[in-house]
């Protein structure tokens, strides 16, 4: 991200941030003894109100890197990135399809992690340890995402003034140390500063481009008919068959991150989490929309980009908008700065999950079952900083192979989702099935991924992997014969009252 701005304004606006972060951490932990309950740690004391429920769910589904990473494919892609709304749409159809009945029981049962609920459903080790490696590899991959982009973020905004292994350290210390003194409170309320500022640099930046291109996008969809016309065409059959996988792919692993069900957890209410997520209903078109709208312009902006130099679009577009006048040059720092901001809050969310579940489902759960709870917090904040460490570690020396086993994400992730969404309906799905369902799933999906192989037809190995995946656990548990009395189980487990 190439940034013409002055490298000491860039420090000022980053410092400025950083202080917020530190403060914001400082004011939540103020007066409160987290460090003794994984609840009040990791959930916020399970009382998140709609305001900051709502804003760190739209930190979770948007980080700096929808910016910087969207615009380029639409710019790529021309209208067919269209489907990038579709994504994120999608994601809040499947957190309605499962969140509201998973906080009843959460609410019921005090669930920490989301493999608290899949030990509750099926009883079985093996399940949920296999859910808690799925699931921490995912948020390990996400993070490691994370973290590189913070230091190109940091870099790019400072003009190099701060290099890139600096930045990256710097806003790490500052993460920890904020999430060390508020844990999730923390979180939540730094999501509301960068949503604020996200938001509104979008439709800034937004206004900057347009006026740049004369102010109306009629000439913009002219100029690409014209020389790009492709770009304005129809989809063929792979693409829109592989749109269709993205959506199933994307719309179930995002929809199950640990952090994302945590949210679930964290809220106040069920009423304050139906309402958040209506409310998040509207952001795919106000936030993706608008930047697939940037993307565009920039093909009449900085025609003939090639693959590589389009990743720089966001930049050379913020280039031009700062130059127009001192207002749009102080916001587009503002802007950069909250992106950088949205980056490091996207990223601790990720640990402090990662955390929880090192803490809750790993030694808690396995190692010391009889552990405090103080104990348990103390020993999720020590995996978290040795997980930061080792991914530094990987980030900077990447080895060939394993990087590219680390690439996997949602293909892996995906795999959980039908023990965690089945298992609140079905009451006959069964333990071994949905084992065996799950390891296969993500074989198939990993093997197709490492070895090349990564669509057929158009759908992605983990979609494959899906299908084994639930084919496996339904057609196995019809054949597994249930008793009454486990019946008469997962029915109560599954109550909607709060009242055990």
């Amino acid at each position: 991200m190439d940034l013409a701005f002055s490298g000491m304004d860039g420090v000022i606006i980053l410092v400025s941030y950083a202080i917020v972060m530190l403060l914001i951490g400082y004011l939540s932990g103020r007066g409160k003894n987290l460090q003794n309950s994984l609840s009040d740690y990791f959930l916020a004391g399970k009382n998140l109100g709609i305001i900051a429920l709502f804003f760190t769910l739209y930190a979770t589904q948007y980080s700096g890197n929808t910016i910087v990473g969207y615009a380029p494919a639409a710019y790529r892609m021309g209208f067919g990135w269209l489907q990038s709304i579709s994504f994120m749409t999608i994601i809040i159809a499947a957190y309605l399809l499962f969140a509201p009945r998973l906080y009843v029981v959460s609410k019921r049962k005090n669930f920490i992690t989301p493999t608290d609920w899949v030990h509750h459903r099926f009883k079985s080790s093996a399940v949920t340890i296999l859910s808690v490696i799925l699931m921490l590899w995912g948020l390990g991959n996400y993070l490691l995402e994370q973290l590189v982009a913070i230091g190109q973020a940091v870099s790019g905004l400072t003009g190099g003034t701060i290099p890139y292994q600096f930045a990256v350290i710097a806003f790490v210390l500052v993460m920890l140390a904020y999430e060390w003194m508020g844990g999730m409170k923390a979180v939540a309320f730094t999501d509301v500063m960068q949503g604020v500022v996200l938001m509104i640099g979008i439709i800034i930046f937004l206004a900057g481009s347009l006026y740049l291109v004369g102010g109306n996008f009629g000439n913009v969809t002219s100029f690409i008919a014209d020389n790009e016309p492709a770009k304005v065409g129809v989809p063929p059959m792979d693409a829109s068959i592989n749109w269709m996988s993205m959506l199933i792919l994307v719309g179930f692993g995002a929809a199950i991150y640990p952090h994302a069900v945590q949210r679930i957890y964290s809220a106040q209410s069920e009423k304050t989490l139906k309402k958040s997520l209506s409310r998040m209903a509207w952001m795919p078109p106000l936030t993706t929309g608008l930047v697939f709208v940037i993307g565009i312009i920039g093909i009449m902006m900085f025609p003939g980009l090639s693959s590589g130099d389009s990743e720089q679009l966001v930049g050379m577009m913020a280039n031009e908008i700062a130059a127009i006048n001192s207002f749009y040059y102080w916001i587009m720092i503002l802007f950069f700065g909250g992106i950088v901001a949205a980056i490091v809050s996207t990223a601790d969310s990720v640990l402090l999950s990662f955390s929880s579940m090192i803490s809750n489902d790993i030694y808690g759960r396995f190692v010391n079952p009889r552990a405090t709870e103080h104990k348990k917090v103390l020993i999720g904040k020590v995996g978290g900083i040795i997980a930061v460490a080792a991914l530094l570690w990987l980030a900077w020396n990447p080895p060939a192979t394993l990087y590219e086993i680390f690439v996997l994400k949602f293909e892996l992730l995906v795999q959980v989702a039908p023990a965690i969404i089945l298992g609140l309906y079905w009451k006959r799905l069964s333990a071994k099935p949905v084992f065996w369902g799950m390891l296969l799933g993500a074989l198939l999906a990993g093997i197709m991924t490492l070895t090349g192989y990564k669509t057929v037809f158009g759908i992605h190995g983990g979609v494959l992997g899906l299908g084994l995946n639930v084919f496996i656990a339904v057609v196995g548990s019809l054949f597994i014969t249930t008793s009454a009395k486990e019946e008469s189980e997962v029915e109560e487990m599954t109550s909607l009252k709060l009242e055990a």
